[in-house]
């Protein structure tokens, strides 16, 4: 791979990460016409995107042998032709025996696709010597926004099928667009990949504290997204609109940053990055915690979304730059430790709020991201990515 093709790479792989965010942000309106359609509870509901979430860690851990014996780049092609079909698979299921094994296909192709694409992002880090993966995180929470606005307006103006047609559609026409000019290295088998018995995940106890961080780097997101509004509305009596609010201006600002964050990290590393967002989305909910009107859970939250934004950035290079390891296995094992902790953290979360309150929870979630600043460090090897001799294109 060449500089210039690494380049062209470089935007190839952004629309990837804009096709993968746009499907999901397209299924989010989708979720409440299951209960009519198929004559489901919420309780059903939540054991089928229960399943989505299994099949999606399920696949993760697949996905580094996967890429490390084919090489990143047939994997994101591989991946995300299936992925064309996830979205009309769940829409047209006739009934609850096809629509779950529908969901666990979802889940399934969208977490490889979603590895894939990560570790191709790590291999452009490395041509081009410089930091790009948290602007095409950037580019999934772009396309996560144009799939639910403009998904929801299909939605109310058609019909769930043709606005599930109309996300694959356009999935197809940013594949097309990307085909040829996604490159990647080489594939790396793992020492032992021929072996009759050999492990699906690397036993190295830093890529599992890798997992770590980014588990605890995804729950406050979920915090945000699935009991932000709870908390404005219940605790502090908030409308619908200041609830609607705070997970909006929490996502604007994850998104901007994370836009941004690719020069933050270039100019001051990403240990002082990382050390520094943990902060910032500390002081966020702490602020939010503490906070006696909706308005300043408002600004907490987007304050907290400015710091959480370059976490899981900085997190996947540090595991595809982890020595000794393809980009793939790295990447595979932290992807499937932090989103295996976000199947079961809204319940748990759900569940202490119960208990002892939202405030007391945000004062914890806080306090651990102030742990995650402190292990950044850990994360040094997110900054190797000096360029590569140059190889033959792919």
């Amino acid at each position: 791979m060449t500089t210039d093709e690494a380049r062209r790479g470089r935007w190839a792989v952004a629309a990837m990460f804009a096709a993968n965010g746009m499907t999901m942000g397209a299924w989010a309106p989708q979720i409440p016409e299951l209960l009519p359609r198929h004559g489901i509870d919420e309780s059903t509901l939540g054991l089928l995107i229960l399943g989505l979430g299994i099949g999606a860690v399920g696949a993760m851990l697949f996905a580094g042998r996967l890429i490390a014996r084919y090489g990143s780049v047939p994997m994101v092609k591989l991946f995300a032709s299936l992925g064309v079909l996830t979205l009309p698979l769940i829409v047209f299921a006739p009934n609850l025996w096809t629509l779950a094994p529908a969901m666990a296909f979802f889940g399934g192709i969208l977490g490889v696709m979603d590895v894939s694409m990560n570790s191709n992002a790590v291999e452009i880090e490395r041509r081009l010597g410089r930091a790009i993966m948290s602007s095409s995180h950037g580019f999934w929470s772009l396309g996560g926004f144009v799939g639910g606005s403009a998904g929801s307006w299909l939605l109310v103006q058609t019909s769930r099928e043709a606005q599930a047609l109309a996300a694959s559609g356009a999935f197809i026409v940013l594949l097309a667009l990307a085909w040829r000019f996604l490159k990647g290295e080489a594939a790396q088998p793992m020492p032992g990949a021929d072996a009759p018995r050999t492990r699906l995940l690397p036993r190295v106890w830093g890529l599992w504290l890798l997992g770590a961080m980014a588990l605890f780097s995804m729950v406050p997101e979920g915090s945000v997204l699935d009991w932000g509004a709870l908390y404005i509305r219940e605790e502090l009596g908030g409308d619908a609109f200041r609830a609607g609010l705070g997970f909006a201006f929490f996502a604007g600002a994850m998104a901007l940053m994370r836009f941004l964050g690719d020069g933050v990290r270039n100019r001051f590393g990403a240990v002082t990055t990382l050390r520094v967002s943990g902060l910032l989305g500390m002081a966020g909910l702490l602020v939010a915690a503490m906070a006696s009107t909706p308005w300043l859970v408002i600004v907490g939250f987007t304050l907290c979304g400015l710091g959480v934004a370059n976490m899981i950035p900085v997190i996947f290079s540090a595991a595809g730059n982890y020595p000794g390891l393809p980009p793939g296995a790295g990447i595979s094992a932290v992807s499937m430790v932090g989103y295996a902790g976000i199947l079961i953290a809204p319940a748990s979360i759900g569940f202490v709020a119960e208990q002892m309150g939202y405030r007391p929870t945000y004062i914890t979630l806080g306090l651990v991201l102030a742990v995650i600043s402190g292990l950044a460090p850990v994360c040094a090897r997110a900054d190797a990515i000096a360029a590569a001799p140059a190889r033959a294109p792919r």
